[in-house]
C-alpha cells in the first residue's frame, strides 16, 4: 500500500459569538484525527461521524491502494478562532476529549453568564427608556423566523444588555477567565492520554494578541544606524516539544485565550493581574509562570513590568494569522509522502463583524463613519491576499526547481555515466559500490560546476552553520546569534570559510552537513512515479518508496538532539563542540545504512528503473549545485506544493446553499447573536458539525493520487451517512431546535 500523510495547518478566524459554530467545525476535525489514529493502529472506530471517517479511509485504501494518515500539526488562531485553536491543540497533544466543551459553549456562552456583576441592569425605572432601543435593535429581520418563546428570550436578554451600565465593558473579564479555566479543567478529566500525533511529530499553536500600549522594537537602518518603533502585534507560540508532550500549562493557555478574545468594548482589556487574582481565588497554582511571561512578554519581563501589560483582541491587527503558520513549515519532519494543506476557517465570508453605517454605495463616508470604520471594520477585515500570494510564491519556487532538474537531467546522467566509465555494475549495485560511486560523483560535480561551485560551497557552508547554531542553541540554551557568530569565526580561522577551501572543508561537511543528506533522499523520493512503470510491480515500487523514507528517518531525528545531550560550549570552544557533536551524530554510519537500505530496495525493480533511480541518487550533487540557491529561504523538510482549502458556510453546500445568512444565527447583532439565545447557539453548533464534515470529506477525497477516485456516488453516500450520524447524536442534546432537525431530515434526503 502507498502511504501518505494529509497534514493540516489550520488558520482559525475571529467571529465573536460564531465561536460556537467554529467549535462544531473543530470538533469534526478532532473526530477525523481520532478516526485516522484508530485506522492506522487497527483499533475499532468510535461511533458517529468518527466511524464514517474510519469507513471512508478504509474505502480509499481498498479502492485506490493509498493509506492516508491525517495529522493536524499547525494551528493558528485569533479571537474566537484562537480559543477554538487552543482547545483543539490541547485535545490533539494530550488525547483529551472536546466533548465537555460542547455543554460549556451551549450553557455559558450567554449574555447572562458573561455579564459582569458590576454592570448588570440598574433599577428598572432608571432604564425604562432603553427598552425601545432594545426592541429596535432586535428588529423584524432578527426575530421574524423564530417562535415567540425564542423571540421573547432574545428580547429580554437584549433589554438587560442595553440597560447595563454604559461606557464600560458589559462582559466580565474574571468571569471569562473562570470559564476558560473550567473548560480546560473539564477537558483534563477526559480522554485516554494518547496524543493524536506520532511521537516525533511537532504540534505548533500560534495565538495572536494585540498589545494595546505597544512595546519598543529596534530596527537597523543605514542612516540612522538604529531606530525604535512601537510594535503592537504579539504572537504567543506553544508547542508539544516539552517532555510531557503537553501544549502548555493550563494557566498559560488561559492567558492566551482570554487575551486573544478580549473584543474591544465587550470585554475589559486583559492583564496578568486578572489571571493571578482568579487563580488565587480558585486556589490553583501557575507552574512556570515567570518563564512563560518572559517568553510571552519579553520586553516587559526584562524590566520586571509584566503586570503593566494591557492586552486586547488578537483580531484587531491579525484576524487571519497565516504568517506564523507558514513559517512553521520549515520545521516539519516528513518520514513519508506529504500532502500539505492550509485550511482556514472563516465563519462569515464577506460579512463584517462590526457594521458602521451603510456599506457600499458611491457616497463618501461621513466623519464618524470614517473614524469608527478605521478603528473597527478595516483592521478586523484585512484580506488574505498577501498570505495566499506568499504560499503561491513558495509553490512557484518549487515548480522552478523541478523545471531546472528536468532541464539538466540528461546532462547529469551523461556525466555520471562518463564518471563511472560506463561500468556494467551500474545496474548491479552493492552498498560498498554505491559509497564509492557517491564519492566519485561529488568530485566530478565540483569540477564541472566551475566558478559556480565556489558560490554554492559558500552557501552550503552557511546553511550548515545555521543548522549547527540551531542544534547547539537547543542543547545549551544559549544565544543563537552569538553561537552562530562563534561557529563562523572558527570556520574562518581554520580556512574553511575562505574561497577555494576545497579539501579543507570536505571533512567538516562529511561530519556535519545534515541538510545535504536530507535533500538528497527527498530528491530520490520525489523521483518515484505515482504508478508502477512497465514491468514493475506495485510491491516493488512501494518497497523503494519506503526504503527512501526509512533511510531518511535517522537524519530527521538528528535535527533535534535528545533533551539530555550535553556538549561543550560552542562559544568558548567551538572546535571541541563540533567534535563532540560529530561523535554524537555519526553521520558516516548513517550514510552506510542509507546506502544499504536503498541497495536492497533497488534490486526488485526492473533494470531500467533501477538505473534511473540510482543515477538520481548519485547525481544529486549536480542537482544540488543548480537548485540550492533557489531554495535558500525554503530549506524545510516538507518541500512540496502547499494547497489552500477553506471551510466556510459558503463552501459546504451538500445540504443547503445560501452561506452564513441561510444557516447561522450568530451573525446577528454584529456577530454577537449567539450570546442572546440558547436556541441560536444550538443552531450554529449543529451547522458547524455538518459543514465541518461536509468540507473535510471533500478535502480528504482531494488527496487521492491523480487518476484515482472512488466509485460514482460513494462520496455523496459517505456524506449522507455522516450527516445522519451527527443528527442522531445531537438530537437529544439540542432540544431547543427540534424544528431544525425535522427540516434537516428532509433536506439530507
Amino acid at each position: 500500500m502507498r502511504e501518505k500523510d494529509l497534514r493540516l495547518a489550520l488558520v482559525c478566524y475571529g467571529g465573536i459569538s460564531l465561536a460556537v459554530y467554529m467549535h462544531g467545525i473543530t470538533k469534526e476535525i478532532w473526530h477525523l484525527a481520532r478516526a485516522s489514529r484508530a485506522f492506522h493502529a487497527g483499533d475499532p472506530p468510535d461511533s458517529g461521524s468518527e466511524a464514517v471517517f474510519h469507513a471512508l479511509l478504509t474505502e480509499i485504501e481498498r479502492n485506490t491502494g493509498t493509506k492516508i494518515r491525517i495529522l493536524v500539526d499547525i494551528i493558528a488562531g485569533a479571537s474566537a478562532g484562537g480559543i477554538n485553536g487552543i482547545f483543539l491543540s490541547q485535545a490533539i497533544a494530550t488525547g483529551q476529549s472536546l466533548d465537555p466543551l460542547t455543554a460549556l459553549w451551549l450553557d455559558t456562552a450567554d449574555v447572562d453568564s458573561l455579564m459582569d456583576d458590576d454592570h448588570r441592569p440598574l433599577a428598572r425605572i432608571s432604564r425604562l427608556w432603553a427598552n425601545p432601543i432594545a426592541r429596535y435593535a432586535a428588529g423584524r429581520r432578527a426575530t421574524a423566523d423564530l417562535d415567540p418563546q425564542v423571540r421573547d428570550e432574545v428580547l429580554a436578554k437584549l433589554t438587560r444588555f442595553v440597560q447595563a451600565r454604559w461606557f464600560a465593558p458589559p462582559f466580565g473579564g474574571p468571569r471569562f477567565t473562570n470559564l476558560l479555566l473550567d473548560a480546560l479543567d473539564a477537558m483534563a478529566a477526559t480522554g485516554d492520554g494518547r496524543p493524536l500525533l506520532p511521537a516525533d511529530q511537532p504540534l505548533d499553536l500560534f495565538v495572536t494578541v494585540t498589545d494595546f500600549r505597544g512595546h519598543p522594537e529596534r530596527l537597523t537602518l543605514h542612516s540612522p544606524a538604529e531606530i525604535v518603533e512601537t510594535e503592537h502585534r504579539l504572537t504567543l507560540a506553544f508547542s508539544n516539544r516539552a517532555p510531557d508532550n503537553s501544549i502548555g500549562a493550563i494557566p498559560d493557555l488561559v492567558f492566551a485565550g482570554r487575551a486573544t478574545a478580549s473584543f474591544p468594548g465587550a470585554f475589559p482589556p486583559f492583564s496578568v493581574g486578572e489571571l493571578d487574582g482568579v487563580l488565587r481565588e480558585r486556589g490553583q497554582d501557575w507552574p512556570g509562570r515567570d518563564a512563560f511571561l518572559s517568553r510571552a512578554l519579553p520586553r516587559l519581563a526584562a524590566i520586571d513590568a509584566v503586570e503593566s501589560a494591557v492586552l486586547i483582541d488578537g483580531s484587531v491587527l491579525s484576524n487571519a494569522p497565516f504568517r506564523p503558520a507558514i513559517n512553521a513549515l520549515r520545521d516539519r519532519p516528513a518520514g513519508r509522502e506529504v500532502d500539505r494543506r492550509f485550511v482556514y476557517i472563516d465563519p462569515k465570508p464577506n460579512l463584517r463583524s462590526v457594521h458602521v453605517g451603510r456599506s457600499g454605495g458611491i457616497e463618501p463616508p461621513g466623519f464618524f463613519q470614517t473614524i469608527l470604520g478605521a478603528l473597527s471594520d478595516i483592521p478586523r477585515e484585512q484580506p488574505i491576499r498577501d498570505n495566499l500570494e506568499a504560499i503561491e510564491q513558495r509553490t512557484r519556487r518549487i515548480a522552478e526547481v523541478r523545471a531546472t532538474i528536468a532541464a539538466i537531467r540528461p546532462e547529469v546522467e551523461a556525466a555520471i555515466d562518463d564518471a563511472l566509465g560506463g561500468t556494467i555494475f551500474l545496474t548491479r549495485p552493492t552498498a560498498a559500490r554505491i559509497a564509492g560511486w557517491r564519492a566519485k560523483a561529488h568530485l566530478i560535480a565540483a569540477r564541472r560546476a566551475g566558478f559556480a561551485f565556489a558560490g554554492y560551497g559558500h552557501l552550503k557552508l552557511a546553511s550548515v552553520a545555521d543548522q549547527l547554531a540551531t542544534l547547539f542553541t537547543a542543547s545549551s540554551g544559549g544565544d543563537r546569534a552569538q553561537i552562530r557568530a562563534a561557529l563562523w569565526s572558527h570556520l574562518e580561522r581554520t580556512g574553511m570559510a575562505t574561497p577555494g577551501a576545497g579539501d579543507a572543508v570536505a571533512p567538516f561537511l562529511r561530519a556535519h552537513d545534515l541538510g545535504f543528506r536530507i535533500r538528497r533522499l527527498r530528491f530520490v523520493a520525489g523521483q518515484l512515479p505515482d504508478r508502477p512503470p512497465p514491468d514493475c510491480t506495485p510491491a516493488a515500487l512501494e518497497q523503494i518508496r519506503r526504503a527512501a523514507f526509512t533511510a531518511l528517518a535517522p537524519y530527521l531525528a538528528l535535527q533535534r538532539l535528545p533533551a539530555d545531550t550535553i556538549l561543550p560550549d560552542p562559544i568558548i570552544d567551538p572546535a571541541a563542540a563540533l567534535e563532540a557533536l560529530a561523535a554524537q551524530t555519526r553521520l558516516k554510519t548513517i550514510d552506510d545504512q542509507a546506502d544499504a537500505a536503498l541497495c536492497d530496495a533497488l534490486w526488485p525493480l526492473p533494470k531500467q528503473e533501477r538505473r534511473r533511480l540510482l543515477l538520481a541518487y548519485l547525481g544529486f550533487p549536480f542537482y544540488d549545485i543548480a537548485t540550492l540557491p533557489l531554495l535558500r529561504g525554503d530549506l524545510g523538510d516538507e518541500f512540496n506544493p502547499v494547497k489552500v482549502d477553506r471551510i466556510a458556510p459558503d463552501d459546504a453546500v451538500a445540504i443547503r446553499a445560501g452561506g452564513a445568512e441561510a444557516t447561522l444565527k450568530g451573525i446577528r447583532f454584529n456577530s454577537f447573536g449567539a450570546f442572546f439565545s440558547r436556541a441560536w447557539r444550538e443552531n450554529d453548533y449543529l451547522w458547524g458539525r455538518l459543514h465541518g464534515v461536509d468540507r473535510l470529506i471533500d478535502i480528504l477525497i482531494s488527496t487521492l493520487p491523480p487518476g484515482e477516485a472512488l466509485p460514482p456516488g460513494h462520496v455523496a453516500a459517505f456524506k449522507t451517512r455522516a450527516f445522519r450520524a451527527i443528527l442522531a447524536e445531537e438530537r437529544p442534546r439540542l432540544p431547543h431546535i427540534a424544528d431544525l432537525f425535522d427540516t434537516l431530515d428532509r433536506e439530507v434526503d
